[in-house]
């Protein structure tokens, strides 16, 4: 890619990046939220077209329209949010738009021979039948990985891959990566996660703010030097923090079970504990332990089978989600789903919760649009959110990090006694990262609760003071992070270790 420069509205996403990319490599992109990454992707893959600049394959020009172009070009691309059909099968999604028919009939043994024998070779294991909606993320992502394998593509672009995967999956995907390599396919990998591009990657290319800062061989440099590019100033890659100073409970959840939607059993099993002002409590765990299921029982977004919940002294278990939302911030673990309206501006996206507060209002009916600018125009300054056009951008066109980072700005400038934070920092740099684990710390010490659920170990042994272990919908261990290790974490996550956890 050659002097690519793209725009869009009150942004130049692109600024002259010039990339290479070698047979049976795997470059890694690095940059932070918002520098163009994703942009220059979906410029290769035909998704963008640049104003400038021209993409060459094996030394000649290529002219890349639309996707179509790409794949015919052996240029295939796992997005970061997945572009799949939720209500077709795995296999009908790996075939759309390359079917084999025969007198206008689909011919779907033959092409679940293929898929099956791809997914032997590579180790990506799926079940062909089973509906998109009905299966993991982590199989969701080997679904689009079969897809472009499927058309034997041999450029392979992975966008943020492991932003939604659990630590066993990520292990997992940079196997599949590693042997896709040794093939001779390349592969353009986007990521913030320094220990991933060090681990699986060849060479390294950094951008930031739309510029090109360079590239760099992976044996020649380290995790402090990749950030330093990447940011343009040291990043604290440890937290610092003062012990904590526990006060009275903010939240006491007793006994709490909640139903699961995909099978007949319970996804969370009378669980129990107490969360106080001035402490960070963690729950970690494997994805899919009933941490989603916990989350939305305590927001409102489930009701409970048993026990309660109360939170600065009053029983919340049967109360709405507006009357909750009043008493406690919550960053949701599916930013689409439940943190944002894409197709709303920024600034409305700032108030949803807090539309109905009189200084948002004129006249006790209207909204007040000057007051909602003011304070969205201190939210995108304060947290560094960036957008194309402030806070009048629609949503939808910002980075996922940039998402992030309102959401986060939101939860936190609002009123509130407790902060449940879920995967706050998916899809963020390590720029972002720091400053959320310093939000996080400053709201513990202004005597705030703080309920953290993180997959991510590293932020679980660094800012939490009490650790609960939850697997298959139950605690099943209290850990000290300053006297436990990763590995006996892992343990209690797998449920090879077990204790009695006391409210």
């Amino acid at each position: 890619m050659l002097h690519i420069t793209k725009l869009f509205p009150g942004i130049v996403a692109n600024d002259d990046i010039t990339l290479q990319l070698r047979r049976g490599e795997i470059h890694a992109l690095l940059g932070e939220n918002g520098a163009g990454k994703s942009t220059l992707m979906s410029v290769l893959f035909g998704l963008y077209q640049a104003e400038k600049g021209e993409i060459r394959k094996d030394g000649k020009p290529v002219k890349i329209m639309n996707p179509n172009d790409a794949n015919d070009l052996g240029i295939g691309m796992v997005h970061q949010h997945f572009k799949l059909v939720q209500c077709f099968t795995v296999l009908e999604n790996i075939i759309l738009g390359v079917e084999t028919t025969k007198g206008g009939f689909l011919q779907k043994d033959e092409a679940k021979k293929k898929v099956m024998a791809l997914s032997d070779k590579y180790g990506l294991s799926v079940n062909p039948d089973a509906k998109i909606e009905d299966i993991t993320v982590g199989m969701q992502q080997r679904t689009e990985i079969l897809k472009m394998l499927y058309r034997d593509n041999e450029i392979l672009i992975f966008d943020e891959p492991t932003a939604v995967l659990t630590p066993q999956e990520i292990e997992e995907l940079m196997a599949i990566m590693k042997n896709l390599a040794k093939e001779g396919k390349s592969i353009l990998f986007i990521s913030h996660k320094l220990n991933e591009i060090m681990e699986v990657a060849d060479r390294c290319s950094v951008l930031r703010r739309g510029k090109y800062i360079g590239t760099v061989d992976i044996k020649d440099t380290n995790e402090q030097d990749l950030s330093r590019m990447m940011v343009g100033r040291d990043v604290k890659l440890v937290v610092d923090k003062e012990p904590a100073k526990p006060g009275k409970p903010i939240l006491q959840v007793q006994g709490m079970t909640v139903a699961s939607k995909a099978h007949s059993n319970n996804a969370v099993k009378n669980v129990s504990f107490t969360v106080r002002e001035g402490e960070i409590v963690c729950i970690a765990g494997i994805d899919g332990n009933g941490q989603t299921e916990f989350v939305y029982g305590l927001t409102g977004l489930e009701p409970l089978v048993s026990g309660s919940l109360t939170l600065c002294g009053q029983d919340i278990t049967k109360s709405s989600i507006r009357s909750r939302s009043k008493l406690l911030s919550h960053i949701p673990e599916d930013r689409h789903k439940h943190g944002l309206v894409l197709d709303y501006s920024l600034e409305y996206n700032m108030v949803l919760q807090r539309y109905y507060d009189p200084k948002f209002l004129s006249g006790g009916v209207f909204l007040n649009r000057k007051a909602i600018r003011e304070y969205s125009n201190r939210l995108i300054q304060e947290f560094d959110v960036r957008s194309g056009e402030g806070s009048v951008t629609i949503t939808r066109s910002m980075s996922g990090g940039n998402q992030q980072k309102a959401i986060i700005a939101r939860e936190i400038d609002k009123d509130h006694q407790l902060l449940v934070a879920v995967q706050p920092t998916r899809g963020l740099d390590v720029g972002a990262i720091e400053y959320i684990h310093k939000a996080l710390i400053k709201e513990r010490d202004e005597g705030k609760a703080v309920l953290l659920v993180s997959l991510e170990l590293e932020e679980v042994m660094n800012v939490s003071d009490r650790i609960l272990v939850m697997y298959e919908g139950e605690l099943v261990g209290e850990l000290d992070p300053k006297t436990t290790t990763t590995e006996e974490l892992g343990l209690y996550m797998a449920g090879a270790k077990r204790e009695e956890v006391r409210a």
